[in-house]
């Protein structure tokens, strides 16, 4: 089996901020977002006392990541799964709190680098964007069923696309006459809708509109509000999460999960924190992260990353959300 060009984003970075909480017997890394394994081939390798359990929606970057750790024996273990299951994944596997969860979001480079899943716009492929092939809607039937105004508003939240309205009006014409299947030919209608000075800067026309596609077939954002929450009640004192965000929308709920449990409960005129009501999680890093010229030189989908990350510093409050 072939393995697409994977090269893991801020790969040091990572597993720095995650080998503290890795360095003793029993170890447990959930790698809630698996794809090819580069991440969890560096802990393995780096963390010697540590496991990992590699979670991922994608069949086929399961099959890729076994084959890949295979020298690692019972210190790896794949799990086909949704990152929003992490509570089922560990009862599942008689598992208790882990000591690290990772999340490197968005698309993978498996996926963009295979034409046949159609998750990139550069080449002409069925519109598909499916990160579990074998279940749910595809991208083309988002855009061939949708009702204009869903499909309007999936393009300005998903895509943060301005010109939604016009590439929608486009779009309904154009599956008047024939359904889409191929990417080639929505790339040719954005390519007409979007006006001439907007297509010139911000990157490729299509980038947004397939953003949002994606992230509407995968139920990406809401998957992603209800992991954290998840992936920081699983984490034990001195455990640590973190997440790898590539687009405003998800670095946003990120920031938002990490301050709501990094924040006293107390309100803020009282003069003291009463015992016990002291934040659960300490910040790791000042804001989001970046990684450095030279990384984004060598790998473009770098560019765009925002990592943050926490620990927790005291077992979760009762009723903590």
């Amino acid at each position: 089996m072939s393995t697409p060009r994977h090269d893991p984003v801020m790969l040091d970075r990572v597993v720095a901020l995650l080998a503290p909480a890795l360095d003793h017997p029993d170890a447990v890394l959930l790698d809630a977002t698996l794809g090819l394994g580069g991440h969890t081939e560096a802990v393995l390798a780096r963390c010697s006392l540590a496991r990992v359990i590699g979670v991922d929606r994608d069949p086929e970057a399961l099959a890729r990541s076994r084959e890949r750790l295979a020298a690692y024996g019972d210190r790896f273990t794949a799990v086909h799964a949704v990152y929003d299951e992490i509570p089922d994944v560990l009862a599942d596997l008689g598992a208790g709190a882990v000591d690290g969860v990772l999340f490197d979001l968005g698309v993978s480079s498996m996926q963009l680098d295979l034409p046949e899943r159609g998750f990139a716009y550069a080449v002409d492929a069925p519109l598909d964007m499916r990160m579990d092939g074998s279940a749910g809607p595809t991208a083309a039937d988002v855009l061939n069923e949708y009702p204009p105004g869903d499909l309007v508003r999936v393009l300005r939240e998903y895509g943060e696309e301005r010109h939604a309205k016009r590439i929608v009006d486009a779009v309904v014409r154009a599956r008047s006459e024939q359904p889409f299947t191929t990417s080639g030919r929505l790339v040719e209608l954005l390519y007409d809708a979007i006006p001439a000075p907007a297509r010139r800067t911000g990157g490729h026309p299509a980038k947004r509109t397939f953003q949002a596609l994606r992230i509407e077939v995968n139920d990406e954002l809401r998957v992603l509000e209800r992991a954290v929450p998840a992936a920081v009640d699983a984490i034990g004192v001195g455990g640590r999460v973190v997440v790898e965000s590539y687009h405003s929308l998800e670095d946003r709920l990120v920031k938002r999960a990490f301050a709501r449990r990094s924040r006293s409960d107390v309100p803020d005129d009282l003069p003291f924190v009463p015992e016990g009501h002291e934040p659960e999680l300490r910040l790791l890093t000042r804001g989001a992260e970046q990684a450095s010229p030279e990384e984004t030189a060598a790998n473009p989908r770098a560019a765009s990353v925002r990592l943050r990350a926490v620990e927790r510093v005291r077992p979760p409050h009762r009723g903590a959300a």
